[in-house]
């Protein structure tokens, strides 16, 4: 077997070209392996210190203006991997992107799959966080998972190995792994056609904002509630901030009108959440991922 292909790896590559908000500064090392070899061999170099970060289509992640101290992995040039199983089962690698794992399972009539489509991520990324919309929810869906630590090990795990809570999924036996890919059960149904999707994509454009720089929801719904309900009954619709607005379309999304930073996107962040606490008593949890540090000398 050959040895893989060194992975090119880039210094001080701004994570604004890479996030779905438009905004974040340089990560210290980027990397964009080919291939599950690569990916291995570059995390396998990598001193045991280093901090990793997984990102995907760059939604749901807010990356902070003084950028990424470590190494960040980005999937999109994996092998877009989807492949049949049997009847009723679909493994997809972790760089596909979610839209198109929905669109192949309607043309195999496999459902529920369709929701998928609303999802603006991978599906590594929906499988880190249980990403969910119109109802569906990823693990509902999952058998099993392929797994890659920092060492370059590859494993399957059980789904029974990971605890699966609302937006959140968390490992039984601890350590540091990253999916790789997933195998997901769904059910034949014939009634199913590319319509399912149009008829979902159509209820997102009337009720979401698509078009601008978002990360998609940035808080998970609290119990018995909606967070976008809540920042609009607390008069926060519409609120700028330099160039960070909450939409005036769905209050549960925070756009870059063209020229926010990174800070004026967590300030207004934070000033909402604080806001509906004051206000309501419920603290809002975000759904979106920050990482990375503020510039130099801001707190």
């Amino acid at each position: 077997m050959r040895d893989p292909t060194p992975t090119a790896v880039i210094r001080d590559e701004p994570m604004a070209r890479h996030t779905s908000w438009r905004v974040g500064g340089p990560a210290d090392l980027y990397a964009e392996p080919a291939d599950e070899a690569e990916l291995a061999a570059f995390l396998a170099s990598l001193p045991e210190a280093t901090p990793v970060y997984f990102v995907g289509l760059g939604s749901n992640l807010l990356v902070r203006d003084g950028g990424v101290r470590g190494a960040v992995v980005a999937t999109g040039a994996l092998k877009r991997r989807l492949e049949r199983v049997d009847d009723v089962h679909v493994t997809a690698g972790a760089g596909l992107p979610c839209a198109l794992l929905a669109r192949q399972c309607v043309r195999w009539q496999l459902g529920p799959a369709a929701f998928f489509a609303g999802i603006p991520g991978t599906v590594g990324g929906a499988l880190a966080m249980n990403a969910g919309a119109f109802g569906g929810e990823t693990w509902n869906h999952v058998e099993s998972v392929e797994t890659i630590d920092r060492r370059g090990e590859r494993r399957t795990r059980a789904r029974g190995e990971y605890r699966i809570g609302y937006r959140s999924v968390l490992p039984i036996q601890g350590g540091e792994e990253w999916f790789l890919a997933a195998t997901f059960r769904f059910e034949h149904d014939e009634s199913l056609d590319k319509s399912a999707i149009k008829a979902m994509l159509d209820r997102r454009a009337a009720s979401q904002p698509t078009g601008v720089a978002s990360c998609g929801s940035v808080f998970r719904n609290p119990p018995g509630a909606y967070a976008g309900e809540l920042i609009e009954r607390v008069g926060l619709k519409g609120t700028k901030l330099g160039g960070a607005m909450v939409s005036d379309k769905h209050a549960n999304f925070i756009v870059n009108t063209g020229s926010a930073t990174a800070e004026d996107i967590e300030t207004l962040i934070e000033s909402v959440r604080r806001r509906v606490r004051e206000e309501t008593g419920i603290e809002l949890e975000l759904e979106a991922r920050v990482i990375g540090e503020h510039l130099r000398g801001r707190q």
